[in-house]
């Protein structure tokens, strides 16, 4: 497999194999560093959302075994993280899938690398019993042959040791050592039917007293990954040590085994060809177990990663608002756009699995009552109320979010973001715009006003979509628009959303320079209870601010009122509306 990670896959390979190959180098990307059993158990779900196919997983298993196995000789902190890796990932990976005796190697290797002191003397303490061990287990098999035998049933016994990790791990939960460990090897009984499985229960209870609280009936209830037996746990009164014991039907044995892998028809007697030797997926029933697995997986969440690649879980149907709250609460509140893959996408769009997010920020932006509507996650919908009740009151979002009105999909609007200014100026705290333009039936997408033409409230605009700055709104009759040379395929109709006209406001300011000046505009303003819908201010040659707003009113009488608080704050030099002088 390691050939074909950094090379193009050779024509010689068969169509089958290919895919295979494939399906291996797609989860191969898939980064496995992680700080959680949490973040662990995403990255497991992610694996399998990601597989088609449930051979990619059994390969995959095979090459991390075969990557313990020979590991003795690698550095010991690479083997640390491979360990790592393995016993949190592929184990358990392997355990779902019913696959034992690969679940069990990986743990054991594991445990040998990460704690290897624990390892060898697990290893030393069962090697010493191996002798006394086996001398009462051939005791106790020939008693079950023979009580088999009289009540006329074909049984197949056989003993068991304790994998090591099994061991470390009953240390770790009774607190106890390994030489206080007594039950290291147990007994397996198999036979032809069910019926059996309980007579033989029945026999084995007659023989031995069963201990309280130590059987477990896996026939009726199976685990997920459809292991089915009978456990039980006796105490053996000659030598007054207990004795788990198994009992299950030779099909149920192969499961236990091999878990879905045994469900696939090998061919016997084969080539050499990986074609017959890997039996072709179907409608069989290891193509519905992997199917049952995803569905069991995504039913109610999805999982997407973050631009480093980490997996992030999210509740089915979680928007970018989501994804970008779960990040930080910073990242959400100053969210003003989001790509999925490399792409623009509303905000308010269902995310889904194995999407790559980014979230599209800037410093001055901030909620939006709608996010509320848009947020699929109870944690991020509180975290939007917080925003409002510490920073603007005068919303009621209680109201707001129970009502869980639907967006109206036809006329969605969107923060419009200005354009990044020409570096000799230096733009002072830009506020973003929540001026609102509509295009068609789209909505939550991420637009920029021009600097070339600054198009006004009132101006005729249309829109063109940028590579990856999303959609650049420009006066109609901008000539830069006009001479670009794509412009026949890039542009798009775009309209203003009309508020009452007479309730909005376009006036300049020039005042003496300071850096909080915008913050104090911006109260002045909210405190006449007006709203900023655009806002800028740069700096000048001779130290002076100079800037832009666009002001809506709650009522017209408040427009005095309101130039009045703004010519109240030092340094403001000059304040004009509508080309005339105030």
């Amino acid at each position: 497999m390691e050939k074909y990670r950094n090379s193009p896959l050779p024509e010689s390979l068969s169509p089958i194999v290919s895919q295979l190959v494939q399906g291996v180098l797609k989860i191969d990307n898939l980064k496995t560093k992680h700080d959680t059993l949490q973040e662990a158990q995403n990255i497991r779900n992610m694996l399998f959302a990601l597989t088609d196919d449930i051979r990619v997983i059994f390969i995959k298993l095979a090459e991390k075994l075969h990557a313990l196995r020979v590991m003795d000789s690698s550095p010991d902190d690479k083997r640390k993280v491979a360990a790592r890796e393995c016993l949190e990932i592929y184990a358990p990976i392997a355990n779902r899938l019913g696959i034992s005796w690969i679940k069990n190697e990986l743990e054991d290797l594991s445990l040998k690398f990460i704690n290897r002191e624990t390892y060898q003397q697990i290893k030393d303490l069962i090697s010493e019993k191996r002798d006394q061990r086996k001398e009462l287990l051939e005791f106790v098999q020939e008693i079950i042959r023979s009580e088999a035998a009289a009540a006329g049933i074909k049984i197949t016994v056989q003993t068991r040791a304790k994998h090591f990790y099994s061991v470390y791990m009953k240390m770790r939960k009774r607190g106890i050592s390994a030489e206080k460990i007594y039950d290291l090897s147990g007994i397996r009984i198999i036979c032809n039917s069910i019926e059996n499985c309980y007579t033989l229960l029945g026999i084995v209870h007659l023989l031995w007293k069963p201990l309280d609280g130590c059987f477990k009936d896996y026939i009726v209830m199976p685990k997920p990954n459809g292991y089915q037996s009978l456990h039980t746990s006796v105490m053996l009164d000659d030598v007054g040590k207990p004795l788990e014991i198994q009992i299950r039907t030779e099909e149920m044995h192969q499961i236990a085994e091999n878990g879905i892998a045994s469900h696939w028809l090998y061919k016997k007697g084969s080539g050499s060809s990986l074609d017959e030797a890997i039996p072709a997926q179907n409608s069989n029933i290891s193509g519905t177990w992997l199917q049952d697995i995803k569905r069991g997986i995504l039913r109610s969440h999805v999982y997407v990663f973050t631009p480093q690649g980490k997996v992030i879980k999210l509740p089915a149907g979680a928007t970018p608002i989501d994804f970008a709250y779960h990040i930080h609460s910073a990242v959400g509140e100053h969210c003003i756009g989001a790509k999925a893959n490399g792409r623009i996408i509303p905000l308010n769009s269902q995310l889904k699995t194995a999407q790559v997010l980014e979230i599209l920020t800037s410093s001055s932006a901030h909620p939006h009552l709608n996010w509320l509507q848009m947020a699929k996650s109870a944690k991020t919908r509180s975290k939007i109320r917080a925003w409002f009740k510490k920073y603007d009151e005068s919303h009621n979002t209680e109201k707001t979010a129970d009502k869980k009105k639907p967006v109206n999909t036809e006329q969605t609007f969107i923060s419009v973001i200005p354009e990044t200014e020409s570096t000799i100026q230096r733009v002072i705290q830009p506020q973003i715009s929540t001026l609102k333009v509509r295009i068609g039936e789209e909505k939550n997408l991420m637009f920029r006003f021009a600097r070339c033409c600054n198009p006004m409230i009132g101006d005729s605009i249309i829109g063109y979509v940028s590579r990856g700055r999303g959609i650049i709104i420009h006066r109609k009759n901008c000539p830069n628009f006009a001479n670009n040379p794509e412009v026949e395929f890039r542009k798009i109709e775009a309209e203003w959303d009309y508020v009452d006209s007479a309730l909005i406001r376009h006036f300049s300011i020039e005042a003496k320079y300071s850096p909080n000046l915008f913050s104090e505009i911006e109260g002045a303003i909210r405190k006449q209870q007006g709203h900023i819908i655009e806002g800028r201010l740069e700096e000048t040659d001779n130290n002076r601010l100079s800037g832009t707003f666009i002001l809506q009113l709650k009522n017209s009488g408040n427009l005095k009122m309101i130039l009045k608080s703004i010519r109240g704050i030092p340094g403001i030099v000059k304040v004009k509306i509508l080309n005339a002088d105030i």
